[in-house]
């Protein structure tokens, strides 16, 4: 959910009132509470994210795309690109005139210690299909920072991911919070339809299992070309409605394109 905080540089609520506007039976319901802030520097605004258990990731990509709907729908802008400030640097989503938000998502960070995670490295410094035991079983991960850490999983006990024969519930936390992930991570499951054409079922840090994840449909592009398992180009089918990634190879800068709809406003 999204709240317009533009007449303040700090959230208007703490940590402890997200966790509660975000309960299901008792609030209103989220995965997260985003904040519309003034602009940081040489941009147009700033956003900051509280999930729905208190923490503060560094960014969104869901969410990047409801701010731009938020900020289009409030200046009666009907298309444009915005300037945001994030705690993982600057995003630039546009505003299509088909009503979607393409996203410049920047650089993908892969070296491992950056990411974070202390899996050994298996090409360089970075930590492609690198096997991990989890819930007695032998995981293959690559991991990816989008501005937030992520392990992406293609395969499972030498056989590729059959998302309907898995319990995302059952096995997201050991992931979150497993040992070689210090900062804990956002953990993506990923079948392959064709090489331009995936699905993906997440279990994000913080919030559990949600019906999507931007960042975390980036990251696993990336992670799919680097293990030769898909193009640079391609369509993520999430729980919530797919998304278009596109990792430029001219730039080594990822696009995220997708829908943001107004579904309700009011006041708490």
């Amino acid at each position: 959910m999204q709240i317009d905080n533009r007449n303040s540089a700090d959230p208007v609520v703490t940590p402890e009132r997200a966790v509660a506007i975000c309960d299901r039976n008792f609030g209103v319901g989220g995965d997260g509470v985003i904040f519309a802030l003034p602009p940081v520097g040489d941009t147009d605004y700033a956003m900051r994210i509280y999930n729905s258990d208190g923490s503060e990731p560094e960014m969104c990509g869901n969410g990047i795309r409801c701010l731009a709907r938020f900020i289009a729908d409030a200046d009666g802008r009907e298309s444009g690109a915005f300037r945001v400030h994030t705690n993982a640097g600057l995003i630039v989503p546009d505003l299509l005139a088909d009503g979607r938000v393409c996203v410049d998502m920047g650089e993908p960070v892969l070296a491992g210690a950056a990411v974070p995670t202390t899996l050994a490295a298996t090409e360089g410094d970075h930590v492609i299909a690198a096997p991990l035991e989890v819930a007695g079983r032998t995981w293959t991960i690559t991991a990816v920072s989008m501005g937030n850490p992520h392990a992406i999983v293609y395969a499972c006990d030498g056989a590729d991911v059959k998302l309907d024969a898995l319990d995302v519930a059952a096995v997201g936390p050991s992931f979150e919070t497993h040992s070689v992930f210090p900062a804990r991570t956002n953990i993506e499951f990923v079948e392959v339809l064709n090489r331009s054409h995936v699905r993906m079922v997440v279990w994000e840090r913080g919030a559990g299992r949600t019906l999507a994840c931007g960042t975390g449909a980036c990251a696993l592009v990336v992670a799919g070309v680097l293990e030769g398992r898909i193009e640079r180009t391609c369509r993520v089918d999430l729980p919530g409605g797919p998304l278009d990634i596109e990792w430029r190879e001219s730039n080594n800068r990822i696009y995220m394109t997708g829908p943001a709809v107004r579904v309700f406003s009011g006041v708490l």
